[in-house]
């Protein structure tokens, strides 16, 4: 099955190259995706990041059109039931996850572990988060952020502050901070690069081809664990 990329900013860019490097069959990109051949289409798994606005304008070509769709897209998230829907309906597999990096999915299984087990003590602990990124970054917060601030609220029944940084080229800094009368617990993950993010999900394009239904990318690389 071929790869395919929509949206061809930097993270488009650093994706074809990962595909072209690894010799991965390559059907193209385009930052029009509905002007795609449907029979080309059937033949790709579609590697979507593009900006929120475009998703959602397209999600029900990409869902009706190709063989598969890995959606590295944030700020739909309001709309994910029936994104998720739809692509039940028609019975592409999807892919998503508001960030691909391999060891931000481990970071968000620590995360989670540490605030359920905070949550358990009762012992008062107040949560925050402040995250990082360049300034051409258009979200704030960011979806990494979002999902975080989920996992924290799930553990300790508290939804933390999210505070954004945005200023010259860092590629992303996450920290949840749990802040107590005693002491303090934080967990931190920084990217080098875009490289991890691009990395993971050419790794979920390839793994989509072989799955049927609707997942979230940290629930087939940590579902062992």
């Amino acid at each position: 099955m071929k790869l395919f990329v929509n949206g061809y900013g930097k993270m488009g860019r650093m994706i074809e190259n990962i595909i072209l490097s690894e010799g991965y069959e390559y059907a193209g990109w385009s930052e029009d995706v509905q002007s795609v051949d449907p029979a080309l289409a059937k033949e790709c798994v579609c590697i979507d990041f593009t900006a929120p606005d475009a998703f959602r304008a397209n999600y029900k070509f990409l869902a009706e059109n190709f063989a598969a769709v890995v959606v590295g897209t944030t700020g739909w998230y309001d709309i994910r039931e029936q994104v998720v829907e739809y692509f039940k309906k028609c019975g592409t597999t999807m892919i998503w996850a508001s960030n691909f990096s391999i060891g931000v999915n481990v970071f968000f299984a620590a995360v989670k572990y540490v605030s359920a087990l905070v949550g358990k003590t009762g012992a008062g602990y107040s949560p925050y988060i402040v995250e990082m990124h360049h300034c051409h970054k258009k979200d704030a917060p960011s979806g990494t952020a979002k999902t975080l601030a989920e996992l924290v609220g799930e553990g300790m029944g508290i939804v933390p502050e999210i505070q954004s940084v945005r200023c010259g080229e860092i590629p992303g800094i996450h920290t949840v901070g749990l802040e107590g009368g005693c002491d303090r617990i934080t967990l931190s993950h920084e990217a080098f690069s875009r490289e991890g993010f691009a990395r993971g999900a050419v790794r979920a394009a390839l793994m989509a081809q072989s799955l049927t239904g609707v997942y979230e990318f940290n629930e087939l690389i940590l579902k062992d664990l």
